[in-house]
């Protein structure tokens, strides 16, 4: 699951940034998630340790009755672009000092490798299954880490255009685990998603 929507009336690219707690709405978007899985067939909560995250995370503690576990591996990637407004790029028009960070858009160099969030996105989904004996094991984290989790088991390129991300604000992307690795099998996102504000995201 993604996080719900995120307190950030600047618009700033929150990254791992402290105090991006969700707004109200937010809050009431992640407990709409709680719907897309039956309860009784969680058997383990992990959670980025963000804070965005570990709120969107209590609908479901409430639910199950599970106290979540906090994984470093499903965090929000780096960015060097952190606490900026960007406005859609345009801002890094009017800043030399940050063009340094554009010339590998395919890596990318402004932030965390993508082959690396992948790598560390399925060897955190690969032990949660191993620690569990069965059931469903739900994961909080954020858009581009589930993006690329998404995109690498459908055997698809890493690199992509951001618009292209289908990880609507607390929605919930479903894998099932097979023999080879794991394979998606659903997505859902809450009904009224498109009232959220959702900017911010790496």
């Amino acid at each position: 699951m993604r996080h719900g929507e995120v307190n950030n009336p600047d618009g700033v690219l929150y990254e791992r940034l402290p105090n991006f707690g969700l707004t109200e709405y937010g809050r009431t978007l992640a407990a709409s998630a709680v719907r897309h899985v039956p309860t009784t067939t969680i058997s383990k909560l992990i959670v980025s340790p963000l804070q965005r995250t570990r709120e969107s995370m209590a609908p479901w503690e409430a639910a199950t009755g599970l106290t979540a576990v906090v994984d470093d591996r499903v965090i929000e990637p780096w960015n060097e672009f952190r606490g900026m407004r960007l406005n859609g790029g345009r801002a890094l028009v009017s800043r030399p000092d940050l063009w340094k960070f554009l010339v590998n858009p395919f890596r990318p160099s402004w932030g965390e490798p993508y082959r690396e969030i992948a790598q560390r996105m399925l060897a955190a989904m690969r032990d949660a299954v191993d620690s569990v004996d069965g059931g469903d094991v739900v994961i909080v984290s954020h858009q581009l880490s589930i993006w690329m989790v998404k995109r690498a088991m459908s055997n698809k390129s890493l690199v992509h255009h951001p618009a292209w991300r289908r990880c609507s604000l607390s929605s919930v992307t479903s894998f099932q685990v097979h023999p080879a690795d794991f394979v998606e099998y659903d997505y859902r996102e809450p009904t009224d998603v498109d009232r959220a504000m959702d900017s911010g995201a790496v």
